[in-house]
């Protein structure tokens, strides 16, 4: 049974399930989180004076692996390459991200989260990180494991989703 802290259907460390979970139920739970993240990202983005699309491009260039160029980004986004250049002209403006150029070949442009813009979304996002890190603390660290092999495997095949849709 819930406790008043906690919705039934939504606490996560609530008693297993005796059955599997059907696909509906992680549909409810992954609309949820959607919701909660867009809310947290428009919020975010209002009080920067920028557009949802463009935190998202700051998300793409804070984990690229290595630094990325605006094709990159286009790919990534599906946007089309004005609209790219529009929302990096935003994102510069603004001080979140620093165009450069490879030095071995000066027609790439690399994008980069420039430091001090980090500090404004780590203030903001600090309410997410305070809920993950308590979401977290409610998991053994078998359970985690699988919270994180199940979120790379969406991740996964959502991207296959992408790559293949027009």
């Amino acid at each position: 049974m819930a406790s008043a802290e906690e919705p039934a259907g939504q606490g996560p460390a609530a008693a297993p399930p005796t059955q599997r979970p059907d696909l509906p139920a992680f549909a409810v739970q992954l609309r949820r989180l959607n919701g909660e993240m867009n809310r947290l990202v428009h919020g975010f983005a209002a009080a920067q004076g920028l557009h949802a699309t463009d935190v998202q491009a700051l998300a793409a260039i804070l984990d690229a692996d290595d630094p990325l160029t605006p094709g990159k980004l286009r790919e990534h986004l599906g946007l089309t390459s004005g609209a790219v250049t529009a929302c990096l002209d935003r994102l510069e403006r603004a001080g979140h991200v620093r165009r450069s150029r490879d030095s071995a070949d000066r027609r790439v442009v690399h994008l980069h989260y420039e430091a001090g813009a980090r500090t404004a979304a780590r203030t903001s996002f600090r309410p997410l990180a305070n809920a993950a890190s308590s979401a977290r603390d409610r998991f053994s660290e078998d359970e985690l494991l699988v919270v994180l092999r199940f979120l790379a495997a969406m991740n996964e095949e959502l991207a296959t989703l992408r790559t293949s849709t027009p």
